[in-house]
Order: structure tokens, then sequence, then C-alpha cells
């Protein structure tokens, strides 16, 4: 009963069995607007550029700071600002995640000036950044997924048994369905686009990948990889928490093609 009582707490939005780590009781809800804290970097007056970090399903905005990510950029002497946003599990629940993100973060960003946003997410933040990424097209610089959810095992399964993403027989058109409605089939429909089988494969931001080789979801991990570009595409050693995101992040934001700091 209890496995089932989490089937039903995320059935939903399409998240299933791979992302239970907790009961419905463990989820936040929702609040308008989102959440965030903008970090800005002191070595330019004002950066055009914002990376926008989303959270794992349970973790909370301000274990980038604890862990060191905001701080790596500043290390890397980028001309960047950072935006926390608490992004939880409640909204991908809810079905309010992208509405919130366009309407409380990207949007703003926008209007305040900056030119290029990138997302970087963690776990199921990677998720969210695939699927704004994939519903709003044009709209970001790039997208950084470090160990990101991408689905159910099945239907990675199928991917694999077809020779992977790039073989893949799954329809590219998702125009008769949903849009704006987080989805995993219709993520992988899209993300079939980076190994060129479409002509607007070309607009996607550029994707950069890193995970864990143990990471329990190492299996999807490897068919997205099999379609980017191996520089774009990060491992390390071990699972699906925060030292192996550490790792990562220490490699890859060196690099994101993002201004530096003057001088």
């Amino acid at each position: 009963m209890k496995v089932l009582t989490k089937r039903l707490c995320l059935a939903a939005l399409g998240i299933g069995a791979a992302l239970l780590v907790a009961g419905c009781g463990g989820v936040r809800k929702s609040t308008v607007p989102l959440a965030t804290v903008l970090e800005t970097q002191r070595c330019t007056r004002q950066a055009d550029t914002l990376l926008v970090m989303l959270p794992g399903a349970y973790s909370t905005p301000d274990e980038f700071e604890r862990e060191g990510f905001v701080e790596a950029v500043r290390e890397n002497r980028l001309a960047v600002d950072v935006m926390l946003v608490d992004a939880h599990l409640g909204y991908y629940n809810d079905r309010t995640v992208l509405e919130r993100l366009n309407a409380d973060v990207i949007a703003p960003a926008r209007r305040q000036g900056y030119r290029q946003i990138w997302i970087v997410g963690i776990s199921l933040g990677g998720f969210g950044g695939l699927l704004y990424a994939q519903t709003h097209p044009g709209e970001l610089a790039g997208v950084v997924a470090i160990a990101p959810y991408l689905g159910e095992r099945t239907l990675s399964t199928d991917i694999a048994n077809a020779g992977g993403l790039a073989k893949w027989n799954g329809p590219l058109d998702t125009a008769t369905a949903p849009p704006r409605t987080p989805n995993e089939t219709q993520l992988w429909q899209w993300l079939r686009g980076y190994a060129g089988h479409t002509q607007t494969a070309g607009a996607r931001p550029p994707l950069y990948l890193g995970y864990g080789l143990d990471d329990r979801f190492a299996f999807s991990h490897r068919l997205l990889a099999g379609v980017l570009p191996a520089p774009r595409v990060f491992t390390t050693e071990g699972g699906h928490d925060w030292p192996e995101w550490r790792r990562l992040w220490q490699r890859l934001l060196p690099t994101l093609s993002l201004p530096g700091c003057p001088g």
C-alpha cells in the first residue's frame, strides 16, 4: 500500500517510481511567486548573463551555497549573476513549475536586462530545466543538467532496445500534445533532436550533461550522452549525491561559454 501511495503522489506529472524517496506528506506546497535569491557578481557593474539554479526534489536553494556552487562561479572569475530558485517538488506535482519559472524568474530577468540566461538543474531540477528549454524555444542560452531525472526506466529501456536515442522510432512531432505539460515522453522526443534528426536541432540551446557512473539514473544519462558532443558530457565516480555533483560542477563550469570578469 505504501508503494502504491507513493506512485499516486507523482502520477499526475508522469514522474514514476524512480523518484520515490518519501511519501506525499513530505512534499511542500507551491506558493506564488516562486521564492528566489539573487547572488550578484562583484567584478562587473551590470552582468548581462544569469545562471538560474534549480534544486532537486527535496533540496533547498541554500544547498547550492553550502555545496560551493556559487563560490565556484566567483573563483572562476565569471561575470555572471546567479539566481537560486526554490522550485521544489510541489511545483511539479501541481504542474505549475514551467508557468512559475516563466512568470517569476525568466521574464523578470529579461526586464532587468539579462540577455543570456542559463538554467543549471540538479536531479529533478535538471528535468525542469530541460522541460523549460523544450517548451520555451529560443529563450535560453544554455542548459546544464547534472544527474537529471529523465523518466521511467521502461521508456529508457525502449529507447535502448531501439539502438539508442538517435535510432529510436518515437515520434518527433509533439504538436498534438499539450505543449506546456511536463511529460517525459515528449521530452525524449525533443532530446532526440540533438542527434540532428530535425532541421530545428540547431535551435536547441547548448546542453551540458554531468552524472555519476553509479547514479541510479545513469542508464538514461548514457542514452542522452550518446547524442551530445563528447566535450559536453562529464562523468565522475559515484552515485546521486552532492559530492559527485560538486565534482561535476567544478569540471563543467570552466568549459561553459560564459563571460569572464574584466582584467
